[in-house]
Order: C-alpha cells, then structure tokens, then sequence
C-alpha cells in the first residue's frame, strides 16, 4: 500500500531523517538504546503496549480480553482497532513481516 505523504504535516525533513536512522538500526539492542535516548521509559511502554494491542486485534481477541492483558482502555483499544483496519496499512505490513516472530 503506497500512502500520499505529501498531504500530512508531520511528514517532513525531520521525521524523513528520524525514519531513516531507525532503518539503519541494526540489532535490538541498538533499538533498545536509541529508542530509550530519544523517548522516555513511559513513551517506549505505551508503545510496546500498542503494539501488543494491534497483534491482539489481529487474532482476533475480544477488547475485553485485551484490556486484562494490557491494562489500556476499551477507547485506545478501538482507537487501534480504528488505525488497524483503516489506518496507512502501518501495522498489518509489520505483523505480516513478523509472523510468528511478532508473537505475543
């Protein structure tokens, strides 16, 4: 799936340059350690919990299920359910590529 970035404006020459340092991130302890310099402990987490959330989704898990295992409210839940299924196609293409690997 091909997005028109041109359109948003969060897509510009910083955040070009942030993506590309991630692409050449190499390991995940290389991930763990730019990732912690550039946002907080609490920012990593929620992402992490996110991610969960969409892999959750994915399967096919009930939001009440989801929402003992993660500790996020039904409205994010939906939220991500909302990203999922009509986002930029961002995390299907990942849970794609990771399959098993992105297990929970």
């Amino acid at each position: 799936m091909r997005n028109n970035y041109s359109k948003y404006k969060w897509v510009n020459s910083d955040t070009n340059s942030l993506f590309e340092a991630i692409l050449t991130l190499e390991s995940i302890e290389e991930a763990r350690d730019f990732f912690r310099d550039l946002l907080t402990e609490q920012e990593i987490t929620e992402f992490g919990q996110r991610w969960k959330v969409a892999r959750l989704l994915a399967k096919d898990i009930p939001y009440t299920q989801i929402e003992k295992k993660t500790g996020m409210s039904s409205k994010t839940i939906a939220r991500i359910q909302k990203w999922l299924k009509d986002g930029m196609g961002g995390y299907l293409t990942m849970i794609k590529k990771l399959g098993e690997k992105g297990g929970l």
